[in-house]
């Protein structure tokens, strides 16, 4: 276990910007329609 302990410490950690960005309600609603967006074409692609 003593291996996953050093490489969880060793992670690199979320800068500020990227906290900020991920608590972003604006950013998160465009990233939710975009993702919807993609799996619509992908699922219309499908039925055709």
């Amino acid at each position: 276990m003593d291996n996953v302990d050093d490489r969880i410490a060793a992670a690199p950690l979320p800068t500020a910007a990227t906290l900020r960005r991920r608590k972003s309600l604006p950013v998160q609603v465009v990233r939710f329609a975009l993702i919807n967006l993609r799996m619509m074409r992908m699922v219309r692609k499908g039925h055709s």
